[in-house]
């Protein structure tokens, strides 16, 4: 993909949080990574969705210097950088404060997998991460919010291609894809899962997690070397 093709896909990535009622005033954020070149496509700082134009886009390389853009990138580019620096074959990000999900950062908690909706997208429980100390927030914060998260699946062993979702603490919910599309439908589904999970506990508050040979079969029948969902 060119890098005019990746501005306009990082773009309408944007334009579809706010429509699929992922983000409130500009309370997020979607990018894009060209594999070819590194070149890194995020929105600017603050920007109005309402006013936002593929012009707006802003260009970085792996290290975050500006290569194309006149305006501030998002506040949340070293996070994005972290994740694409160490999750290699991640090609969109999206950063969001929607709702359901968010509750669950607040709240400290993993999104345990009830049911199939989840296991078709997440392979096991959604991760919370720790609790950031005073000393990770000093400073490069929005960096150290990425390592946690890095931290987060190194611990538990989580692979990122088969859990494309984190909830940070305190904070809100990162998702990502192979490209800025697939991290916004991942961010979507996310919101959806959220919801449902806290109204099924809400109903079955000892409820446990579903079966594990449940859960694989739903994943595994759309993910994988053995996938059959959906057309060839």
């Amino acid at each position: 993909m060119n890098l005019k093709m990746l501005k306009e896909q990082v773009l309408e990535a944007n334009l579809e949080l706010p429509r699929l009622g992922l983000v409130d005033f500009t309370w997020g954020n979607a990018s894009g990574r060209d594999a070819e070149s590194g070149a890194i496509v995020i929105k600017p700082s603050g920007l109005p969705y309402s006013t936002m134009k593929v012009t707006d886009m802003v260009v970085v390389n792996a290290h975050g210097q500006i290569l194309e853009g006149t305006l501030k990138p998002s506040s949340d580019l070293p996070t994005h950088l972290e994740l694409y620096r160490h999750f290699p074959l991640v090609g969109g990000i999206v950063h969001t404060h929607s709702t359901w999900a968010t509750v669950w950062a607040q709240s400290c908690r993993g999104i345990p997998p009830l049911g199939t909706t989840h296991a078709d997208y997440f392979f096991g429980e959604i991760p919370c991460t720790p609790v950031l100390t005073e000393q990770q927030t000093t400073g490069h914060y929005e960096a150290q919010t990425g390592l946690a998260i890095v931290q987060c699946f190194k611990d538990a062993g989580i692979d990122p291609s088969q859990m494309p979702a984190v909830l940070v603490a305190n904070h809100g919910p990162f998702t990502w894809g192979v490209d800025a599309d697939a991290a916004v439908h991942n961010a979507a589904v996310l919101e959806l899962t959220a919801r449902m999970a806290l109204l099924t506990l809400q109903m079955t508050p000892d409820l446990p997690s579903m079966p594990q040979y449940l859960l694989e079969k739903h994943f595994f029948r759309k993910h994988g070397p053995g996938a059959y969902y959906g057309q060839v």
